[in-house]
């Protein structure tokens, strides 16, 4: 029988995307069944080695929180039952606990479960790390989740970058590629720059020359009309792509700018540059866009860092509002001047390897 492990990660989609190097390294071993929340299943879809899913959404997770309801647990205890797994590794964030769901594992029958509590976990976990004493707290999340797969019995085996699976062809959408992609939205108002920021950077990078694509849900129609205005030329796909073709759009694209929100993750995920529009409600030395160049504007030692706010509790949010397009603009050139550098030098190299290759069948 084919070993199926139940991997969990019940939080949104850049939580989901950071979770990727610990998804691949369970899946080395064995079948993963993803358990994600609604607003990270699509992103679950997107990873490689994710043979199934399983989409709830966990009252002690969600914001709003969903009612506690025995029909909704009753329904998870079934799912996970039918999956026909017998072990799960629970990946969560540094205030974040795995005990509810390791309790409504149990009753699922799952028979070993792994996760990092600094709560006492009695008989709910059979691996438990101690955030502080077993986990380093300060490192990226990527890492933290990797550990915790690691402390399962799933060693790591690459180089723990965020990857994805297949994507669709954009270029059609952005008109070929070599463009900078701003994402003005985000779920958290907290972490949002300003509209006029976003539209100003806009014009800034146009009248550079550069192509200028706009990226959104539905509700960022206004944001993304107020950029428009400001640069007709730019390409609109607000409202227009799922997320396997946001990641395209972000795959051919010199850098995204973007606040700490999914698709900077969903840019990390697909090699993309990311100027990151920083707000400190969260750390960024484990929220920052892991594993590819990233240039970090915002004052990271403003009065909200560290609070984890939903809505900037600093009067004028001082954490972003001080940063310039002028900034934005000038790190989106020096990212695109390293990625240029960067992929001569991979050609110089492949065309020297192709030579040696052919040097040595000539001889």
């Amino acid at each position: 029988m084919t070993r199926r492990v139940l991997v969990a990660r019940l939080d949104s989609m850049g939580d989901v995307l950071v979770s990727g190097p610990a998804v691949r390294a369970v899946a080395r071993q064995a079948e993963v069944v993803m358990l994600c929340g609604p607003r990270g299943a699509d992103a679950a879809a997107l990873l490689p080695g994710v043979h199934a899913r399983i989409v709830w959404d966990a009252p002690w997770i969600s914001a709003p929180a969903p009612h506690v309801h025995v029909d909704a647990v009753e329904e998870l205890v079934a799912q996970v039952r039918a999956a026909g797994v017998d072990e799960a590794v629970i990946l969560t964030s540094f205030h974040q606990s795995p005990l509810p769901l390791a309790l409504l594992l149990r009753l699922a029958g799952v028979s070993r479960i792994t996760g990092a509590s600094v709560d006492y976990a009695g008989s709910l976990l059979d691996v438990r790390l101690r955030p502080g004493e077993d986990l380093d707290e300060s490192i990226p999340e990527p890492e933290r989740a990797r550990r915790v797969a690691e402390a399962a019995g799933f060693p790591r085996d690459d180089d723990d970058r965020l990857r994805l699976g297949p994507l669709p062809d954009t270029s059609t959408l952005t008109r070929g590629t070599g463009y900078v992609v701003l994402h003005p939205g985000a779920a958290v108002p907290a972490r949002m720059w300003t509209a006029d920021g976003f539209a100003r950077t806009a014009r800034l990078l146009a009248d550079a020359g550069r192509r200028v694509v706009i990226s959104g849900g539905d509700a960022e129609r206004d944001l993304a009309s107020t950029i428009v205005s400001a640069c007709p030329e730019a390409i609109d796909l607000t409202g227009t792509c799922d997320l396997a073709h946001l990641a395209g759009v972000l795959a051919g694209a010199d850098a995204l700018v973007s606040g700490n929100t999914g698709p900077a993750h969903l840019a990390a995920a697909v090699g993309t540059p990311v100027v990151s529009l920083f707000s400190p409600v969260v750390p960024a030395e484990r929220w920052a866009p892991y594993g590819v160049p990233v240039e970090l504007l915002g004052d990271q030692h403003a009065a909200c860092r560290g609070t984890r706010a939903r809505e900037c509790p600093v009067p004028g949010h001082p954490c972003l509002t001080s940063v310039t397009a002028e900034q934005v603009v000038a790190a989106v050139h020096r990212l695109s001047a390293d990625r240029g550098a960067e992929a001569q030098r991979e050609a110089r190299t492949e065309a020297s390897e192709r030579s040696s290759t052919h040097e040595g069948v000539s001889a």
